[in-house]
């Protein structure tokens, strides 16, 4: 897709949940790249302002940074309210990771996994689409993972909440793509960012891509199915894993990988 094609059908403003660093500021880049204007949501302050300067810089366009917590429902819910911006494009990047043995992550840890992986995205798609089906275009991106194809030793939650998202994706891209609006799941593997790389135990996993990559491939696939899986080694995972393999054996090579983290 042209990027004027690609602005008459998500722009003139994307919204990117988690835009700050990592892939979410990979997504805004190239969103920026293609000539659409950003509004960027994410906790840290400072690294959101640094983002969103060098876009502005580099890309010429328009960036609006708001500082927001994804895990406080009713915030997010005023601050996007008070957007007076046509957001045509919706990519939702924000997570929250509860890492370990189920018996040792906490309450708190399990409720903000909710509300940020879960709660958010249902809330920001709620509210972008409305107006998006009213015009008639736009574009939602959920960011999912290949830990929410099948169950992920010490980061279930994690995997769960994902599991949520593609799910979500794809009931909304059978409802939404009469309307104008392509939805899309991507159900990556593991990406070298920041956090990933910080996580103890972590180690790199077949396929792993850098985050250009999986934003660049997810944006391309925007409009052309409700799914994407970034990575040639990925796809042949994910059909292995859920295609050939039984659920048991799935779960235990997922373990292999996913088992020593702490």
């Amino acid at each position: 897709m042209r990027a004027t094609q690609f602005t008459d059908s998500y722009g003139p403003y994307a919204l990117v949940a988690g835009g700050s660093d990592g892939l979410g500021a990979a997504f805004a880049g190239a969103i920026a790249r293609r000539g659409v204007n950003l509004v960027l949501l994410a906790r840290q302050e400072d690294r959101l302002k640094a983002t969103a300067a060098r876009l502005k810089e580099t890309h010429g366009v328009d960036v609006v940074a708001v500082a927001a917590d994804m895990a406080d429902y009713e915030s997010v819910k005023h601050l996007v309210g008070e957007l007076d911006l046509p957001i045509g494009l919706l990519v939702y990047d924000a997570a929250y990771a509860p890492i370990g043995r189920f018996e040792d992550v906490t309450e708190d840890q399990l409720a903000r996994a909710a509300a940020v992986n879960v709660q958010a995205p249902l809330l920001l798609a709620k509210l972008l689409s409305t107006p998006m089906i009213e015009r008639g275009s736009g574009g939602i991106v959920l960011m999912s993972s290949l830990a929410g194809s099948q169950g992920s030793p010490n980061i279930a939650a994690y995997a769960a909440t994902k599991a949520f998202n593609t799910i979500l994706a794809e009931g909304l891209w059978s409802e939404l793509k009469p309307r104008g609006v392509d939805v899309l799941a991507c159900t990556a593997g593991a990406i070298l960012t920041p956090g990933y790389q910080q996580v103890e135990g972590a180690k790199p996993a077949p396929g792993t891509m850098k985050a250009a990559d999986v934003a660049e491939q997810t944006l391309n696939a925007l409009g052309k199915g409700p799914i994407v899986i970034p990575g040639a080694v990925n796809k042949i995972g994910r059909f292995v894993l859920t295609r050939l393999l039984s659920r048991r054996a799935a779960i235990a090579i997922m373990s292999k990988n996913t088992g020593g983290l702490s």
